[in-house]
């Protein structure tokens, strides 16, 4: 029998995707619904430990209310206004609203993906999910059509993720793709958790969690509050986070990692990304169990990014081209 097994289950009426790693006693649970990640477990210094605070059951899984590792695409975190500009023609992605209009993280939370194809030997577990959602009909505002394929793979260092997203129609289209992972590395207060981003600037927003206009968006690390500034690794305390990091230092092989640790409980993984930004958000706003986790989100781009000129060289995505994004999470501890 192979080490890594792709096997089937449920959640409800939902079917879930099983990646699992027996000489690790590691296991990836991810519903074909959003291509959404409800759980990561393996063995620590305290048992079996699922460090992912994700949805609990179906009633939570459909509405897809906070977000929970949901896989963002064509745009990750917020439109300011639902509304934007490419090439010269404004869109409307919220079309007769007059009130309300907060739209975020893109479309396909809700969207029910294929499994394209799945695979399992001695090295590794791997699944990928694929949809034809984004149409030019299907989505207000959005007069695109785009393929989007995501592969979960497990292997022996960790959980790694790639976006494949082609444009299929007529037309060049803006798109980027961001993941909000929740992470739940123990049950003491995240207070004492300590974070490290290899950030040299971070992106300055207004009220509303927009990045302020052109180049005041910009801010240097060495200007900020000593309290969000986690170059070197250091608890959390009270700061609240919804912060975007940037100009993220690479590592040889070529990945920007985040780092997250519980030093009580030995706890620790990292998040890493080939390129774009890092929001550290400590769900302070969150309705169920607020600030008992941390998400860590990879995102090719900052929000509001469709309204950005310095964005909209990394948005185009030309008819016919194909665009590959990976991030993935490494189990430290």
């Amino acid at each position: 029998m192979s080490r890594f097994t792709v096997t089937r289950s449920s959640m409800g009426s939902q079917e879930v995707v099983v990646l699992r790693d027996s000489q690790a006693q590691r296991e990836i649970y991810i519903a074909r619904r959003g291509a959404t990640v409800l759980s990561i477990s393996y063995p620590t210094g305290g048992g079996m430990r699922n460090i992912a605070d994700a949805f609990l059951n179906e009633q939570e899984l459909v509405p897809h209310k906070g977000s929970r590792f949901a896989v963002m695409t064509p745009f990750a975190n917020r439109i300011n206004d639902a509304r934007y500009t490419f090439e010269g023609t404004a869109y409307d992605l919220q079309p007769g609203a007059t009130a309300d209009r907060a739209i975020r993280h893109g479309f396909v939370r809700g969207v029910m993906f294929d499994v394209a194809h799945e695979a399992a030997g001695d090295d590794q577990a791997t699944a990928t999910f694929a949809t034809q959602a984004i149409r030019p009909d299907a989505y207000p505002g959005y007069p695109f059509a785009l393929d989007f394929s995501i592969t979960f793979t497990l292997d022996a260092k960790g959980l790694s993720i790639e976006t494949h997203t082609r444009n299929v129609g007529d037309h060049a289209a803006p798109v980027f793709f961001g993941w909000h992972p929740y992470f739940r590395l123990s049950d003491n207060p995240i207070d004492t958790w300590e974070l490290q981003v290899p950030a040299q600037t971070v992106i300055a927003v207004d009220e509303g969690f927009i990045p302020l206009p052109g180049r005041q968006a910009w801010q240097s690390i060495d200007d900020v509050d000593a309290a969000f500034d986690f170059r070197q690794p250091h608890g959390i305390g009270s700061t609240e986070l919804n912060t975007t990091y940037t100009d993220l230092q690479v590592d040889d092989d070529g990945k920007a990692r985040t780092y997250l640790r519980d030093p009580k409980a030995g706890t620790a993984i990292a998040v890493w990304q080939q390129r774009g930004v890092m929001l550290a958000f400590t769900s302070d706003t969150n309705e169920r169990d607020p600030r008992k986790s941390v998400a860590l989100e990879p995102m090719e781009c900052m929000a509001d990014a469709f309204n950005r000129e310095d964005c909209a060289p990394l948005l185009r995505l030309a008819p016919g081209e194909e665009r590959r994004f990976a991030c993935g999470v490494e189990f430290i501890a």
